[in-house]
């Protein structure tokens, strides 16, 4: 299960792959649990960013916000609108990064974000997982053969505390990949596999304002001879025998 992606390095990328607005600051390259990152969801729900925790989002009510996309700054690790403190949703984050979609209208942390419709895209240039097959993890870097961005199906939320701070925050949507022909070989051996619920480009639009009960028909694997997977080098990797430093 990923722990860690690439966001987008270029402004015009945002444009063109997701007809958003990209940020004034790109940020980081490398997310991991807590960091900031970015959503994608349709002009009109962005509005529910602002309303009360829990509320909503509302639904685009004309064809022009129905195609009108906006991007928004974010934490990645959902933090659930009943979380009581701060100090709570710091410890909570990093194990929310990722939901199993099958699990996602039942399971405790994810229910409200998925049956109120808050659903996001999470705009990536790949993601990683660990290669343990020779007993060592080898990072390993995600991405599709066509190096085109990747768009993740994600839930986002909104948590205010009684102080008045507020935390915007999304997670990844998760598909077994027992059968995948390229991400079951990643992960812990004999644990369940799981890969990015990576949406087709036609169905953006579609994923943000389906009802609930029709949202699980877009998890799906994504095919295996679309994606590619590097090992990535370190330093290390790189040194000569007997280097010392």
């Amino acid at each position: 299960m990923s722990t860690h992606y690439e966001t987008l390095q270029h402004a015009d990328t945002y444009r063109e792959a997701f007809a958003v607005e990209p940020p004034h600051a790109l940020g980081e390259r490398h997310v991991r649990p807590r960091k900031p990152g970015f959503f994608i969801v349709h002009a009109a729900t962005a509005a529910a960013l602002a309303q009360a925790p829990g509320a909503a989002p509302e639904t685009p009510t004309d064809a022009s916000a129905a195609t009108t996309r906006v991007l928004v700054p974010a934490q990645w690790g959902l933090v659930p609108h009943w979380v009581k403190s701060a100090s709570d949703a710091k410890l909570r984050a990093p194990k929310l990064v990722n939901a199993k979609s099958d699990l996602a209208s039942t399971g405790t942390a994810f229910r409200d974000a998925w049956l109120n419709g808050q659903r996001c895209i999470v705009p990536m240039a790949a993601f990683y997982e660990d290669d343990l097959r020779s007993g060592k993890a080898v990072p390993t870097r995600v991405a599709r053969v066509d190096g085109k961005p990747m768009g993740v199906a994600g839930l986002w939320a909104r948590w205010q505390g009684t102080d008045g701070d507020v935390i915007v925050s999304y997670c990844l949507l998760t598909v077994n990949a027992n059968n995948h022909a390229l991400l079951r070989r990643y992960g812990q051996p004999g644990s369940e596999k799981s890969m990015p619920a990576i949406l087709n480009e036609g169905a953006y639009d579609a994923w943000l304002t389906a009802r609930p009960d029709k949202a699980k028909e877009f998890m799906r694997q994504y095919a295996a001879e679309r994606l590619l997977a590097n090992p990535v080098e370190n330093k290390a990797d790189k040194r000569p025998k007997g280097w010392l430093g």
